[in-house]
């Protein structure tokens, strides 16, 4: 499901990444949803709650890095944005932002849906906790 069409996700997203990490996502005043999603030079990407997560957002500059498009990769599973070996590693970073709501100067190696492997630096992954302290996945950006 593709959320990004719904008027309180930008604000779930921006909030809670205010919230835990004490900055705004969105560097610039005036910037809005539209510029998040289309325009931003860093990448930002959400998943899900589920039991196995699923990428629920991703904008432009993440759909260009990951090499897919917005129907593709909305549904898709987020483990498979590491290859298998890699996994256990993003599993440990997710459950420590768990822990302690985020996780920042993160570097690991994510894989594009032609295979090609990348690496990711400076990332920052935090909790989606709404105002009401309700959870709602998790969300990363990193600077490309």
């Amino acid at each position: 499901m593709d959320i990004s069409d719904d008027p309180g996700f930008y604000a779930l997203l921006t909030g809670s990444f205010h919230r835990a990490v004490g900055r705004a996502l969105v560097p610039e005043p005036g910037r809005d949803a539209a510029w998040l999603d289309a325009d931003a030079p860093f990448a930002v990407l959400a998943h899900d709650g589920g039991e196995d997560p699923r990428f629920i957002y991703a904008n432009l500059t993440a759909l260009r890095v990951f090499g897919y498009e917005k129907a593709e990769l909305i549904g898709l599973p987020s483990r498979f944005s590491a290859e298998a070996p890699e996994r256990a590693e993003r599993q440990r970073l997710l459950d420590a932002v768990t822990r302690h709501g985020f996780v920042d100067n993160y570097a690991g190696i994510r894989i594009r849906k032609d295979g090609t492997r990348f690496p990711i630096r400076d990332a920052i992954v935090w909790q989606l906790v709404d105002e009401a302290g309700l959870f709602h996945g998790q969300a990363a950006t990193f600077s490309v």
